[in-house]
């Protein structure tokens, strides 16, 4: 059996991981052309290097055996912090490194300066649905044609919160900023 480990992502990653999610993306049969379309050209390598600067946490990265078997992207929006994606690489997929990850995710960003943890799910997406409410998500809408008509579930997890101000969202200073467009730029 494998030994899972998680870890903040670091700027090495972020060819993996972007990569992984747009294969995700492409693979999931829940999402119509349009979504994968939009949410590939979201979710960048430039997204990801902000979400980095803001907090490496915001790409957790599970490993297996010390090597990346999948990930969690998360970003902060006004005290809630939104799961954006979950993945669980081909390999590890009937491994319990998802659970594992959800644990990890929970467990880091609780008592911290979150109130809640948010996501979409499509309302047909079974697995992921259970696999939330096995970790205290509860279902609080369903958005009827919500984003490019289809369903969606929002999900969500009260966390205590420990810290009294409230995360801003995705401000980054002008500086760092720019070095993240120049990345971009240098990697073509």
């Amino acid at each position: 059996m494998a030994e899972f480990s998680h870890r903040a992502a670091t700027p090495a990653d972020i060819g993996l991981i972007h990569r992984e999610l747009t294969d995700l993306i492409d693979s999931m049969p829940y999402y119509n052309d349009l979504f994968k379309t939009h949410e590939k050209a979201r979710m960048d390598k430039g997204f990801l290097r902000t979400l980095l600067a803001i907090d490496p946490w915001h790409i957790l990265i599970l490993e297996a055996d010390n090597e990346p078997g999948g990930f969690l992207i998360s970003g902060p929006d006004c005290g809630t912090i939104f799961q954006y994606w979950s993945c669980i690489f081909p390999a590890h997929r009937k491994t319990m490194l998802g659970m594992y990850g959800m644990r990890a995710f929970v467990e880091h960003w609780d008592n911290s300066r979150f109130h809640k943890a948010s996501t979409y799910v499509r309302t047909d997406n079974k697995i992921a649905l259970r696999l939330l409410e096995r970790y205290d998500y509860k279902r609080v809408a369903v958005l009827e044609e919500h984003i490019f008509g289809q369903d969606y579930c929002v999900m969500e997890r009260k966390f205590t919160k420990a810290t009294e101000s409230y995360d801003r969202g995705l401000k980054l200073p002008f500086a760092t900023r720019m070095k993240i467009r120049l990345q971009g730029l240098l990697d073509g």
